[in-house]
């Protein structure tokens, strides 16, 4: 058992960050009518555009094939608007219409910035921590063979891999 962390604190943590990712979602739609992937797609669009497929996939740590079916509901909702490369026709990039810049700056933050950008300047111990400790929940919970998930999507979201591993780094 460890030292001074009851099992009770973990639980309450956990709780927490159920309530924070649900408080934020619930905000995504509340304020700009999207998903929390959605917001969090046009918010990577709208720091980076334009942008392929492939890239808003490796910003957001999720497949291309995902972020496809996202990319078609901003589409259909006119926030994106998709452009086919006159050099090369199978290069297609992403960018905010008018509608979207205006949506975005209005838009809230979303959670998964906030926790890519917070794990993403741990030192390489505390990160490794959190690594090793959500593995052992996972684990724990009977979790390691379900695919993960978008959250509060039915968005399955496979991970990507780099050299066998999950790659860490966006960029």
């Amino acid at each position: 058992m460890p030292n001074t962390t009851t099992v009770e604190e973990v639980i309450n943590n956990i709780r927490r960050v159920f309530q924070v990712f649900n408080d934020y979602s619930k905000k995504a739609k509340r304020e700009a009518g999207l998903t929390g992937p959605q917001l969090w797609a046009i918010k990577m669009i709208a720091e980076n555009a334009p942008l392929k497929v492939s890239d808003v996939a490796r910003l957001m740590f999720i497949q291309p094939g995902t972020v496809v079916g996202i990319l078609d509901r901003l589409e259909e909702k006119g926030l994106v608007s998709r452009t086919r490369s006159q050099k090369d026709r199978r290069v297609v990039t992403i960018e905010l219409t008018e509608e979207g810049k205006d949506l975005i700056a209005q838009a809230p933050e979303v959670i998964q910035g906030h926790l890519v950008k917070g794990l993403e300047s741990l030192p390489a111990e505390n990160f490794m921590i959190i690594a090793n400790g959500m593995e052992q929940l996972v684990k724990i919970l009977g979790a390691d063979e379900l695919p993960p998930m978008l959250i509060h999507t039915r968005e399955i979201c496979t991970p990507q891999k780099k050299n066998g591993k999950n790659s860490g780094k966006i960029g």
